[in-house]
């Protein structure tokens, strides 16, 4: 196979291996075929690969498999652009930014904005009005990001990777390692089979609902649990929600949290994808989940990591791409540029998958329960500082083999199947309200 191919894609997983297994035994033989198709000044073939792999080998650590590991960059690059592909009966319902999430040209630079969520937009336009352009030049792009942000909503200033690699929020992502998972509570070895795994997700927008579909894929028992005051855009939940079934549940309820102690005395997994401390409240934090439930494994994904000054800012893959450099690295003399998909999205929803399946097995042998943490800007920090290696350009993938296509009572749901785990056998499935959440038998 040839090096450009090969690329990072095992180097990477060779780099996140000891951090999942605790061990310094080499990672499974990885064999490519294909190429990604995600052309980009940065290594973005490596990274998709290298996550991919790095949650496939997990799984198989689990399943007591071994030999070397087959991975289609094809399909690996199809399914980092997933949302492009989901439809009900023919009809695109794939998550698509709002036209106010773009880059604003400010008095020094740039800004990007978030406006896909309502109380976002609204934010926005609070700060800058109905002319969004015009009123963004007369202010600098840092002062506007803050602006925006204190306002409650989402953005960051463009900036060189250089001065976010020396600016505090970036140096504190940067120390971090790619995936950190450590033992947090003592307990007898507890092992359960990778299917029927019970995984209590509560994520939103990409990064941790690409994990979580990820562990459905692999026959995990995966139940969402959203609040009612800010509900998740349907058409993310088609592309997103494979394999999962979705719940409201009003947490600051005393039924709600009733429900949520229930659930998880029974579950094996908790999957975080809120700002650090924003559970905290409803004692859904890692530290307090440890100490009332001990035998959990929980992993938390953030955006700009857990330490630093921004830890608890919001944040979402095309502001940390505008924040830590990638944007200008993508970007013409003109204006800034993105990635070729929402990759660090998407690679740290696979290695969250991978940090899951890893503290499981551990579990399994050593006990106890498990706390992994990643976040976005860890990963863009990775992108970043690896080797830049240039893909073999060739024809798109025709995606047509890789769909799969679900029946549902909204019509047919077609999606791009998981790449390299066993395909989802149903759709999301949204419980009525009368419908009390609650783990499957495990049979």
């Amino acid at each position: 196979m040839p090096e450009d191919l090969r690329g990072r894609g095992v180097d990477l997983l060779a780099q996140v291996w000891p951090l999942l297994t605790g061990t310094d035994g080499p990672p499974p033989q990885l064999r490519v075929t294909g190429a990604t198709g995600l052309a980009s000044p940065l290594p973005v073939p490596d990274l998709a690969v290298g996550s991919v792999a790095a949650q496939l080998a997990a799984a198989r650590v689990l399943r007591e498999d071994g030999g070397p590991l087959d991975v289609d960059a094809a399909h690996v690059g199809l399914a980092f652009r997933s949302e492009r592909y989901a439809a009900v009966d023919g009809t695109p319902a794939g998550l698509r930014l709002h036209p106010l999430s773009r880059f604003c040209r400010t008095a020094d630079g740039w800004v990007r904005l978030h406006a896909n969520y309502p109380h976002h937009r609204a934010a926005v336009h609070r700060v800058l009005g109905q002319d969004v352009e015009a009123a963004a030049l007369d202010r600098t792009a840092g002062e506007l990001a803050d602006a925006v942000v204190a306002a409650g909503g989402a953005a960051a200033a463009v900036r060189p990777a250089v001065a976010w690699a020396a600016s505090p929020q970036g140096r504190a992502a940067a120390s971090a390692p790619l995936v950190a998972l450590r033992r947090t509570a003592d307990g007898p070895p507890r092992a359960v089979l990778v299917e029927g795994v019970r995984v209590l997700d509560l994520t939103r927008v990409i990064a941790g609902p690409v994990a979580t579909r990820t562990l459905a894929s692999h026959g995990a028992d995966v139940l969402r649990l959203d609040g009612p005051a800010l509900p998740e855009d349907p058409a993310a939940l088609v592309d997103t929600g494979p394999g999962k079934r979705h719940a409201v549940l009003d947490l600051a309820s005393a039924a709600g949290r009733r429900t949520v102690e229930e659930l998880l005395g029974a579950a094996d997994v908790v999957v975080q994808g809120y700002r650090p401390g924003a559970l905290a409240r409803f004692g859904l934090d890692p530290a307090s989940l440890a100490e009332r439930h001990p035998h959990l494994v929980v992993v938390s994904l953030s955006a700009w990591g857990t330490t630093g000054p921004w830890a608890d800012r919001r944040g979402f893959d095309s502001l940390v791409q505008a924040a830590c450099g990638i944007a200008l690295e993508c970007g013409t003399a003109e204006a800034p540029g993105v990635l070729p998909a929402q990759a660090l999205d998407h690679a740290t929803g696979h290695l969250a998958a991978a940090a899951v399946l890893a503290g499981l097995a551990r579990r399994r042998v050593e006990g106890g329960g498990w706390h992994g943490e990643l976040s976005l800007a860890r990963t863009a920090a990775w992108l970043l500082a690896a080797p830049r290696r240039a893909e073999p350009v060739g024809e798109p993938a025709d995606p047509a083999p890789y769909l799969l296509t679900l029946p549902s009572t909204d019509g047919e749901v077609t999606v791009l199947a998981p790449p390299g785990s066993p395909r989802w056998s149903a759709p999301a499935r949204f419980l009525a309200a009368t419908e009390r959440p609650a783990w499957r038998d495990r049979g």
